[in-house]
């Protein structure tokens, strides 16, 4: 039996994952400008890098080496693994780092910028190319949302991120 998901194939699935993160760091930015709590703003920057470590791992591990193996371009994915270990290194950074010292505003900026880069150049290079493969894009987004709920479970849960959504619970909501 297959699982069934609310997402067309891994491009949506993954493109989902970019729409959420943009919307935390625009929650953080605010939270920064109007002077939120440093709790609050901690909160929410945990949020994103749990949210970017599972995205990241879940496109290394499955949908890059997919991408690599159909189109043969090493270049680009190489290029976008590169500029995935310079969101770990800031995720690190954060992580090590309390939301009251100097610079952690900033360091969730410097993410912030980092990833909307890299989400452009993914969107326009690596999704159209694997667009244009003989992927099996629809398979591949099962196995991604899978392993998504594997590292999520594995993490204890992320913190407050919404769960992902069957196509039930999505009528449901209608």
């Amino acid at each position: 039996m297959s699982t069934a998901i609310a997402y067309e194939d891994a491009v949506d699935l993954l493109d989902s994952d970019h729409k959420l993160v943009q919307k935390l760091f625009i929650q953080f930015q605010t939270q920064h400008e109007f002077g939120a709590s440093p709790d609050d703003r901690r909160m929410t920057a945990e949020r994103i890098c749990a949210a970017l470590t599972i995205h990241t791992q879940i496109e290394e591990e499955i949908f890059y080496p997919a991408v690599r193996e159909a189109t043969g371009d090493d270049a680009l994915l190489d290029h976008a693994e590169e500029e995935h270990q310079e969101a770990k290194d800031l995720i690190a950074r954060i992580q090590g780092m309390g939301p009251e010292e100097d610079g952690y505003d900033e360091c969730v900026q410097q993410l912030a910028g980092a990833i909307m880069a890299h989400v452009m150049e993914e969107r326009e290079r690596v999704f159209l190319q694997a667009r244009y493969s003989p992927l099996d894009l629809r398979g591949l987004a099962v196995a991604l949302f899978e392993r998504k709920q594997a590292l999520k479970s594995a993490a204890g849960g992320v913190p407050e991120l919404p769960s992902e959504k069957t196509p039930e619970q999505m009528e449901e909501q209608s």
